[in-house]
């Protein structure tokens, strides 16, 4: 029974001496060419999968975003009116490119809020629905 341990010891050690002169072999050989990269495909002339016709606008290129607000606007507590008139409810907020928030009351007097952002404003507003080439027209959709 020793026996047959010691001469499995014996073959174990003489493959791993075999193995570590194969590793040693390994070391000296030299190193292979670094693979070429492929030539590139010729880029589609429309690189991207839908056409221009589908694609919504991105937000830099519109001058904005708006939406309706018809309840009071509560700011830190408090709810905003309209300093020209007194109105309370009924607004359009406008989100400007530059992420300044406007408010437009039904009379048409607008004051920029500084208390609130274009956070908000993404927080409390909807997909939009549709894409207007002037305010105007945006108002006009909006009821106002």
């Amino acid at each position: 029974m020793f026996r047959r341990r010691a001469r499995a010891d014996r073959e174990f050690r003489e493959a791993q001496r075999a193995g570590q002169v194969l590793l040693a072999l390994h070391t000296e050989w030299p190193l292979p060419d670094p693979p070429r990269p492929a030539a590139a495909p010729e880029a589609p002339a429309h690189p991207d999968f839908l056409p221009s016709d589908f694609r919504a606008p991105s937000r830099q290129d519109v001058e904005g975003f708006m939406m309706r607000w018809e309840r009071p606007l509560v700011i830190d507590g408090d709810v905003h009116a309209c300093p020209t008139c007194a109105e309370y409810r009924d607004w359009i907020v406008l989100c400007m490119r530059d992420d300044s928030v406007w408010l437009r009351c039904r009379a048409g007097h607008q004051v920029r809020e500084p208390r609130l952002d274009a956070a908000w404003y993404n927080r409390n507003s909807g997909p939009a629905d549709c894409f207007h080439p002037t305010l105007e027209d945006g108002l006009l959709h909006l009821g106002h």
